[in-house]
């Protein structure tokens, strides 16, 4: 089983940084990433992680602010360029403390920690049952809304940006596919096209290379095939 990693950062760059390598990584996904603590506390209200690589220096609340308000934090892996906070940073229970630049075998240390204190108290294999995803943030313009994953019928790219369509409107918001792919819950949605995810629970028909849901109709496409006709098959036995 993959741990799913939260990135917490006001830099955008150390972001990138931080995902590429956990992209190298075959036990690690990423579930989402954060310009700021409020924002991580927020995403970690309403979706389970494993591990979260937290930046200590951030505004408004920093990284230990930030883990004081958790009751149940996961894993934590900090980063940051000021090697002055390492030893209080330990008495918050963290794995370990990454400098910046962060180099990738270091980062691969980290994370094996990690992996061994998993495999340890077998915590992977006991995720209790409130921890599943019920809703996301998606950011529209200036507004930050709260979506019901139930109310979700599909996700389109839209240039830089995503149609986020539900049983009441149209969201559109800047973020990619890879990232919301990641955010949603793969029990309920499955990518179907390089432009597409979609709710299997509100597929409606599958006829050829097309989807319908809700009267409209989604191209499957040819790579992803394999993977619908599965979740169809599984969904009849």
């Amino acid at each position: 089983m993959k741990l799913k990693c939260l990135i917490v950062d006001d830099e955008v760059l150390a972001q990138d940084v931080i995902e590429k390598y956990i992209s190298t990584i075959p036990t690690l996904k990423l579930a989402g990433k954060c310009d700021n603590a409020v924002e991580a506390i927020s995403f970690l209200h309403n979706n389970y992680v494993d591990l979260l690589f937290l930046d200590l220096n951030m505004p408004e609340l920093s990284g230990l602010e930030m883990l004081k308000t958790l009751t149940n934090p996961p894993k934590v892996i900090l980063t940051t360029a000021y090697s002055e906070y390492a030893l209080e940073s330990y008495e918050y229970g963290v794995v370990d403390y990454l400098l910046k630049p962060i180099k990738l075998e270091r980062f691969i240390k980290s994370v094996n920690k990690v992996v061994e204190q998993y495999n340890e108290n077998t915590v992977i294999e006991d995720i209790p049952e409130k921890q599943h995803v019920q809703s996301i943030f998606i950011k529209e313009d200036q507004v930050t809304y709260q979506i019901d994953l139930n109310d979700i019928l599909f996700v389109e790219a839209y240039g830089n940006y995503l149609k986020v369509h539900t049983l009441e409107k149209i969201y559109v918001a800047r973020d990619t596919m890879h990232d919301m792919e990641s955010k949603l819950s793969d029990e309920i949605f499955l990518r179907i096209h390089k432009s597409y995810i979609v709710s299997v629970l509100k597929i409606e028909s599958v006829s050829g290379n097309r989807v319908f849901i809700n009267n409209q109709e989604i191209p499957v496409g040819e790579m992803y095939k394999m993977a619908l006709k599965q979740t169809i098959n599984e969904s009849r036995k």
